[in-house]
């Protein structure tokens, strides 16, 4: 039937509709240059991006999610409620169209991030990292993930929109699962999208998916996603990459919105390092991690960004007097709870994977994404270190998986180990050096020093005091000299790793990285324990060199902390010329080392 041969109407609206084509069409072909390289620079971006993402199957096929590689060897981020029903063994599909095995690497369950890597390449696609503090309202964006598993052939949905909301708090779901500091955009995610990268309009990673919308609106994008900040997983990816489960920061004070609309602490632990530093109840906050506080919802958003046990920035007025402090946080849970709650909280559950179509079915999509079916009943996740629901790892990815309680995975906790001890050795081999150790030089006020580090005596002539410590006594009884925090016992510990390595030294793991106050970067972070004491060695990622050294001698209370710097070779191996000993807020010394004798 023609256009004649219709009603007068309908000719009309045939006519009308072809002349309005053929007009689109011409004007298509007129667009400036700068509109279609524009639009071909986006097709382009989106493309790249795609193909770092991942999709996450459970190794025997029930359910999965999305991720992003970060590394060309193969790390990649996912959500903590994706991968846990998997496990510490999945399989992940690329736009590649390849099928990678994979494993647990570590997990931040309170903030719903979990840390894979993908085997089989080192020449992985990477995404670009971006600056989440940068993002603002209104910048386009876009998601890619494979909601509701449909990418059975592993080329990833994507969808645009814009940033719709920053610094957005969503309470935990029971004690985990809480989304601090996250993105809030209308790029459509849908179930199967979690953990799946959010990137800026220029292809870099602003953010991972995970929580949408849907307790009271159904099980399909209704425009209100949740992306966790790329900033914030940033400041976790060291403990991820540790094999470890990464428990959230608190301050040990409560703060509440007063008359006057300030941000009053309410109250306050005294074993807490904030009632140390001075914080007190009805202190202003001004200002937390470097960010002002000017509302309750700020704070804790701030506070979520930090893992447990960094050290931050804290500003505070008391009447008229501002105090400048830095605070180590505790930590949400204790280790317990936080184990046990990893054990039985359920994980969000999974999307169901697709139905299986008819053999006659045309190809294309699986299922009509507008009617998902009903997520079925599934079994219980298996116990954490556990390999995949139904199939075990193959043999050479098996040998990737250590279990051991308190991590996620304990080989990639000795893995690092590993690598920060082959850098610091580096800087020379102290094995044979097991005479004593002799110290000599000036304090900080000119006076002379003297201290012999052995290994049945400990011993140091200071400007106020002569000292002499047993290493064969609870070193917690011998914190001398007094004021320094216990400036011998720590300086035994020192000897002690440079001498023997973290093998022999005495419990000792990889902790991840942590800032230094004054200092740029982040520091890898061994954590040891001899003799009732624990030590934190902070070491430089870039040179190798230990940078700090924090020991304490007890639960709640201050270490004893030793800066090291001012390097320089003697006989062949690098050591500090410069210690500065602080307890506390107050500096004790600082040590100018002028000669080493190192008996062997």
């Amino acid at each position: 039937m023609n256009a004649l041969s219709l009603p007068p109407g309908l000719a009309g609206l045939a006519v009308s509709l072809t002349l309005s084509c053929q007009a689109l069409h011409g004007l298509a072909q007129e667009l400036p240059a700068p509109v279609q390289q524009a639009q071909q620079a986006r097709i382009d971006t989106m493309a790249r991006a795609a193909r770092t993402a991942v999709a996450v199957f459970e190794s025997g096929g029930n359910g999965g999610g999305s991720g992003v590689v970060i590394t060309p060897d193969g790390y990649a981020l996912s959500n903590y409620h994706v991968v846990k029903p998997a496990g510490t063994y999945m399989r992940c599909g690329m736009a590649d169209g390849n099928l990678y095995d994979a494993v647990l690497v570590g997990i931040d369950p309170t903030g719903d991030v979990a840390l894979i890597k993908l085997l089989g390449r080192d020449d992985f696609p990477v995404a670009e990292m971006g600056d989440s503090d940068r993002v603002r309202v209104g910048d386009w964006c876009f998601a890619v993930g494979n909601p509701f598993l449909l990418a059975t052939d592993f080329q990833p949905s994507v969808s645009y929109g814009i940033v719709s909301g920053v610094h957005r708090y969503q309470p935990p779901a029971g004690t985990l699962l809480e989304y601090t500091d996250c993105l809030q955009t209308d790029a459509a995610i849908n179930p199967g999208n979690s953990g799946g990268p959010l990137f800026d309009a220029d292809g870099r990673l602003i953010g991972i998916n995970g929580r949408c919308s849907f307790e009271k609106r159904g099980r399909v994008n209704v425009g209100v996603g949740y992306a966790i900040s790329i900033n914030q997983i940033k400041q976790f990816l060291g403990h991820l990459r540790g094999g470890r489960i990464v428990d959230h920061a608190t301050l040990g004070a409560t703060v509440a919105t007063d008359e006057r609309g300030r941000v009053i602490v309410t109250d306050i632990l005294d074993t807490s390092d904030a009632y140390r530093r001075g914080l007190r109840y009805g202190d202003q906050l001004l200002s937390f991690g470097g960010r002002a506080v000017t509302t309750v919802n700020s704070f804790k958003n701030t506070l979520g960004i930090f893992p447990r046990g960094w050290r931050v920035p804290v500003t505070f007025r008391r009447d008229t007097e501002v105090h400048n402090v830095y605070v180590r946080l505790a930590g949400v849970h204790a280790w317990e709870e936080l184990l046990t709650q990893v054990e039985q909280t359920p994980a969000t559950p999974p999307v169901p994977p697709p139905r299986p179509r008819p053999a006659d079915a045309p190809p294309g999509g699986d299922r009509d994404p507008s009617d998902p079916p009903p997520v079925p009943e599934l079994p219980g996740p298996p116990p954490l270190g556990a390999p995949g629901r139904n199939e075990p790892p193959p043999a050479e990815v098996a040998q990737l998986i250590e279990a051991r309680p308190g991590y996620a995975n304990y080989y990639f906790n000795t893995l690092n180990r590993d690598r920060v001890w082959t850098a610091c050795r580096q800087q020379g081999d102290f094995h044979s050096l097991t005479g004593t150790w002799i110290l000599a030089g000036q304090f900080s006020n000119a006076a002379p020093f003297e201290i012999q580090l052995g290994n049945d005596v400990l011993a140091g002539q200071f400007p106020a005091s002569r000292d002499r410590v047993d290493p064969r006594i609870d070193l917690d009884q011998q914190l001398l000299p007094h004021g320094s925090g216990g400036l011998l016992p720590a300086l035994h510990l020192w000897r002690r790793l440079l001498q023997l390595g973290p093998q022999d030294f005495g419990e000792m793991y990889y902790l991840g990285t942590v800032p230094l106050p004054g200092r740029d970067g982040l520091f890898d972070v061994l954590v040891g324990t001899h003799n009732v004491v624990e030590t934190h060695f902070m070491f430089d990622p870039q040179t190798g060199r230990l940078a700090a050294l924090e020991m304490y001698p007890a639960a709640n209370t201050d270490p004893c902390e030793i800066y090291f710097d001012d390097y320089r070779p003697v006989e062949d191996r690098w050591l500090p010329h410069r210690m500065t000993v602080q307890a506390g807020d107050t500096v004790y010394a600082a040590l100018v080392i002028e000669r080493y004798e190192l008996a062997p």
